[in-house]
């Protein structure tokens, strides 16, 4: 098993909660992409605004360097990260190539009416773009895919099994 994860989809999918519990049950360091976000972005999301690849690319290599260091230190890490696109996971896959990523999937219906129950920067109006943005993960690409369906706490306990195959 890969010691950096990255839980990733679109807002809402309930990647933080995932990725913090698995963190927690492996004993691994936690990273929240969005903390990795600089203040722009943060302003750019938050007035309803897409960002762009020119706004991401900073972000995400900074949440690379952050893998880096920590695989480097032999320490594994449970991260946070929207990833939508391939070249997004190609720059985070620079900081740990063993990098596995569990991609978060649901309907659009069910992601809204989690956004609507929790206090966060992102809008409802940008799930669309988001949406147009992804990416699925790739069958070359070192992951699964997890329906969002099932309980988090569920969620999280499957993980643990299927992460130890991959």
């Amino acid at each position: 098993m890969s010691d950096v994860v990255v839980v990733m989809g679109v807002s809402s999918v309930g990647k933080t909660t995932v990725a913090k519990g698995l963190s927690a049950l492996m004993g691994w360091e936690f990273a929240e992409g969005d903390a990795f976000h600089p203040q722009a972005n943060i302003d750019k999301m938050s007035s309803g605004v897409p960002l762009t690849d020119e706004d991401r690319w900073p972000w995400l290599q900074s949440l690379a360097e952050w893998t880096a260091q920590r695989a480097a230190a032999g320490e594994g890490t449970g991260v946070a990260c929207s990833a939508l696109r391939r070249a997004y996971r190609d720059v985070l896959r620079k900081g740990a190539t063993d990098t596995v990523f569990v991609h978060f999937a649901g309907t659009a219906e069910v992601i809204i009416e989690r956004m609507k129950a929790r206090e966060h920067f992102m809008p409802t109006s940008l799930l669309e773009s988001q949406f147009a943005t992804l990416e699925p993960l790739e069958p070359d690409e070192h992951g699964i895919v997890v329906d969002i369906a099932a309980p988090l706490d569920d969620i999280v306990a499957d993980l643990v099994d299927r992460l130890g195959s991959v």
